[in-house]
């Protein structure tokens, strides 16, 4: 026979278990949503924009992956005819594939172009000027990202040397086509991280020691003093000029910090903390195809919304003689 306290004492057992049960069911349903909420946020910006871009002619350098494949594939979908400029020809080619499987966009062509070679970028821009009459959007979104210290072709350093030195060259030898399709575009994807950065005249090249993230910091600050640099001399082109800040994202560029244990380790919180390559693309979509920038110059955009920069890119002796240096650099008059 069961005594009645003993029934009273499991009774009260089974309801602790119960609301105990409850309770964790309860939290992590708080957490999930308090997450879901955190990659709400950090997804930032959308391009809402319709435009399309039927008989439009834009460059991507860096189209075969991450953000500029993403880019790509959205211009691809609004009937854009897509350069993709790649180092890589074979994971170019490879891209344009599938982007041509989702999108029947049979206008896809892709080019070699290696931002680490003015050889390279010089014929790249040979080639186009030649065979094309028409250029509405330049993407410059190649870039490389805490390398060890190595040179380019020409001797730069190399985050200096491809991130801006190649861009700074490519985009002046494009100028004239640029301003021949005049309303035309210029979108130079940097980073948030040019705002904790300063150019340094007496190291651009790294003489005096290297550290990788200053190397990186430096070139996206160069990047937007490029772009504010080309707005201020393109005024009256009928050329609009943008840089911008992508945000955070999960691309091969993030993978090059973990070894493959490590990065398969730390999955699941990168892909709450970071954008997918088609979030992070969404403001260099923003600047290459919304009308709302039709009556502007330009400037800087994260997450679709103009912002200001940070306030070392808003020295304009910086910038006018980082412009000086880097012509003399690359051989320009």
């Amino acid at each position: 026979m069961i005594e009645p306290n003993e029934t009273i004492i499991n009774g009260n057992s089974d309801n602790y278990q119960n609301d105990t049960t409850a309770t964790i069911v309860a939290t992590m349903g708080i957490c999930f949503a308090l997450l879901a909420l955190l990659k709400y946020y950090l997804v930032g910006g959308v391009c809402k924009s319709n435009c399309d871009m039927t008989n439009k002619i834009v460059i991507i350098t860096g189209a075969n992956s991450g953000i500029g494949k993403a880019t790509a594939l959205d211009l691809a979908r609004r009937n854009a005819r897509v350069i993709l400029a790649c180092r890589d020809v074979t994971k170019g080619k490879r891209a344009m594939e599938e982007i041509k499987s989702k999108t029947r966009n049979g206008q896809l062509i892709v080019k070699s172009l290696d931002l680490g070679s003015f050889k390279s970028i010089r014929r790249f821009c040979k080639e186009i000027n030649k065979e094309f009459t028409q250029l509405d959007v330049l993407i410059n979104n190649a870039g490389i990202f805490f390398h060890p210290f190595s040179k380019t072709e020409d001797g730069f350093e190399s985050h200096f040397g491809v991130n801006h030195l190649g861009h700074f060259l490519l985009t002046n030898l494009l100028l004239d086509l640029l301003k021949q399709s005049a309303p035309s575009r210029i979108v130079i994807v940097s980073s948030l991280v040019h705002a904790f950065s300063s150019i340094d005249f007496n190291n651009l090249n790294s003489e005096k020691g290297y550290n990788r993230m200053t190397a990186y910091n430096r070139s996206k600050l160069a990047n937007v003093y490029l772009a504010n640099e080309l707005r201020e001399r393109l005024q009256d082109s009928g050329v609009t000029v943008c840089s911008l800040n992508p945000g955070g994202v999960n691309t091969m560029i993030v993978r090059r910090l973990f070894t493959d244990w490590v990065y398969r380790l730390v999955w699941p919180f990168l892909w709450f903390l970071l954008k997918s390559p088609m979030q992070g693309a969404q403001t260099s979509i923003y600047c290459a195809v919304s009308k709302d920038l039709d009556k502007s110059h330009g400037g800087y955009f994260s997450d679709c919304i103009m912002k200001p920069v940070g306030k070392t890119a808003q020295d304009n002796g910086v910038r006018k003689k980082l412009w000086e240096v880097s012509e003399r650099f690359v051989g320009l008059n």
